[in-house]
């Protein structure tokens, strides 16, 4: 077997989950020359994947078999414990493999399927690998992975990593990525409710968006992510790049990681972002909590 740099070890990877993560994740495995199969509950999913080139599986369990890496990127703890493990996917996994879980589902359920596969599959290695990024940078291999893991899975998953990102950071054992993940998209969260409520500001006080955005591009308060969902704002644009619905199960598993003592500012953007969901603003892209203040 050989990868698409011509090397004599080609991994096959099977993708779990079609999303708008998955199915960009899944183009660039097979841009890339790599045997990729994809699975997901949705057949309007994956029948444009097949179309570029990605093998759809009939079944997850039927995914897995004799790949070497297993990407997961489901959206919440309960549905990835139901395909793996209640659907019996983690019976299928070849040995040796790599189980890679790149969706977002907290610190607590990440250790938990960890140790519900070594109780059962010994054999496989478990890396936790939530990316940062969202459609945009899915789209262009371009996301951040953050890894933890044992040492021997590093060598396994660097060529499917190197397609799928720009840098991998790792972190130590399993539940590390995790940690990272919250903190990371706790401040991408805070960022974006910043812009939303800027933009109401400057909007009460006459302000012009294209007159704040001179002031502040390409000063010390330009931030790429900022300046992206402002002119998503601007141009009120609420097509999901990053669903609100999952910013805030994010920042609600945040929450949860500090058991109790939750920092004021993301009590009060969990709060503010429920109202917005509430108000049905939930699929819309995570700029569209600009909606939920009343401009």
């Amino acid at each position: 077997m050989a990868e698409a740099n011509g090397s004599d070890a080609r991994t096959a990877v099977a993708v779990i989950g079609a999303g708008i993560m998955g199915s960009a994740i899944t183009r660039n495995l097979v841009a890339a020359g790599l045997s990729t199969r994809v699975w997901d509950q949705s057949s309007s999913a994956t029948r444009p994947l097949a179309d570029a080139g990605a093998v759809v599986a009939a079944s997850a369990r039927d995914a897995v078999q004799d790949v070497g890496v297993v990407i997961t990127m489901l959206p919440t703890a309960d549905v990835v414990e139901s395909v793996i493990f209640d659907g019996g996917v983690a019976g299928a996994f070849a040995d040796g493999c790599v189980w890679v879980q790149m969706g977002t589902i907290g610190v607590e359920a990440t250790l938990r399927m960890k140790d519900r596969l070594a109780a059962s599959r010994p054999g496989v290695m478990f890396v936790d690998a939530p990316v940062s990024g969202s459609k945009g940078p899915a789209e262009q291999g371009q996301l951040l992975i953050l890894a933890a893991g044992p040492a021997a899975a590093a060598d396994a998953v660097e060529p499917v990593f190197d397609v799928i990102g720009r840098k991998t950071v790792w972190l130590g054992e399993a539940g590390k990525g995790s940690q990272m993940k919250l903190v990371v998209n706790a401040y991408m969260s805070i960022l974006i409710e910043g812009v939303a409520e800027t933009m109401e500001l400057a909007d009460r006080l006459g302000i012009g968006h294209q007159q704040l955005a001179e002031a502040i591009e390409g000063g010390p308060l330009d931030a790429p992510i900022a300046g992206a969902k402002f002119h998503k704002m601007d141009r009120r644009d609420f097509a999901a790049e990053f669903p609100l619905e999952w910013a805030l199960k994010d920042v609600d598993l945040a929450i949860g990681a500090t058991r109790g003592d939750t920092p004021p500012l993301l009590a009060a953007l969990s709060d503010q972002w429920h109202t917005a969901v509430a108000a049905g603003h939930g699929r819309q892209d995570v700029s569209a909590a600009r909606l939920a203040l009343g401009s």
